[in-house]
C-alpha cells in the first residue's frame, strides 16, 4: 500500500517529529510513505477565521499535490475534518456565488475517495 503524508503546516513548523514517528510507524507495517512536496496549509486558519475566499487556492493546491494518491494520513484530526467536512462547503459556496465549478470539480476526485 502507497499512502501520502500530510503533515500539516503546524506539525511542520512545530511538532517535525510527530511526522517523523508517523513515516516509521506506517514503514514498520510496511506501508510505502510519501511526501508530496507541495503540500502546504490546509487553509483552516483562513477558514475558521471568516476568510473563505483566501481558503480556495489552498483547496485548489492540496488537490493537485494529493491528486494521484489513493490514501492521505495525517497526524491532525482538524486539518482532516477540514480538507473531509470544509473542502465540499467551499466548492459548493464557489458554485452557489457563480464562480463556476472548478473548485467543487477540484476537490471531487482523489479528495472524495480518501474522505469517504
Amino acid at each position: 500500500m502507497r499512502v501520502a503524508l500530510f503533515v500539516t503546516c503546524v506539525n511542520d513548523t512545530l511538532y517535525p517529529r510527530t511526522g517523523q514517528a508517523v513515516v516509521r510507524l506506517l514503514e514498520r507495517l510496511g506501508v510505502e510513505v510519501d511526501f508530496p512536496q507541495a503540500q502546504t496549509c490546509c487553509g483552516q486558519p483562513q477558514f475558521n477565521t471568516g476568510y473563505r475566499h483566501e481558503t480556495e487556492p489552498l483547496v485548489r493546491r492540496y488537490d493537485a499535490a494529493f491528486a494521484d494518491y489513493e490514501y492521505v494520513v495525517t497526524p491532525s484530526g482538524s486539518c482532516a475534518a477540514m480538507v473531509r467536512d470544509n473542502y465540499p462547503r467551499i466548492g459548493a459556496k464557489a458554485v452557489a456565488e457563480g464562480r463556476g465549478r472548478a473548485l467543487a470539480d477540484a476537490r471531487r476526485g482523489p479528495c472524495r475517495r480518501r474522505t469517504n
